[in-house]
C-alpha cells in the first residue's frame, strides 16, 4: 500500500494531517513541495483525477493574491505546470496520493473514507 503526503512542512493542516497518519500506523512519505518539485507528468494526472487545473490552485494562499493578474489566468496546461513550478505553494494542500488516489486537504472524515476506517 502507496501512501505519499505532499505538502508544506510548516503547514498546519499538513502536520495535522501527518498525525493523523502516525496515530493510525500508516506508512507514508511526506514530500515538501520547495524542496522536491512535482513533476509535469503527475501534475498532470492529478489535474485529469480532479477535472481540471483549477482544483490543484489555492487560490487563498498569499502567495496567489501576490500575483500580478496577468498571472492568474493560466489558459492552457502548459501555463499551469509552468505556474506551479514557479510557485509550488499555489498547490493545494495536503495532497494524499494513496494507492494512486489523489486527495486534497484534510480532515479526519476525508481520511477515515480514503483508508477505509
Amino acid at each position: 500500500m502507496s501512501t505519499t503526503l505532499y505538502g508544506l512542512p510548516k503547514c498546519s493542516t499538513c502536520a495535522k494531517a501527518q498525525g493523523w497518519l502516525r496515530k493510525f500506523d500508516l506508512p507514508f512519505e511526506f514530500i515538501d513541495y520547495r524542496e522536491r518539485r512535482i513533476a509535469p507528468e503527475l501534475l498532470k494526472d492529478w489535474a485529469a483525477q480532479l477535472g481540471g487545473w483549477d482544483w490543484l490552485l489555492n487560490r487563498a494562499s498569499t502567495t496567489w493574491r501576490e500575483l500580478p493578474a496577468a498571472r492568474k489566468q493560466p489558459a492552457s496546461a502548459p501555463e499551469f505546470l509552468l505556474l506551479l513550478k514557479e510557485y509550488p505553494t499555489l498547490l493545494k494542500r495536503p495532497a494524499l496520493v494513496h494507492q494512486g488516489r489523489l486527495t486534497l486537504g484534510f480532515t479526519d472524515k476525508l481520511y477515515k473514507s480514503v483508508f477505509g476506517l
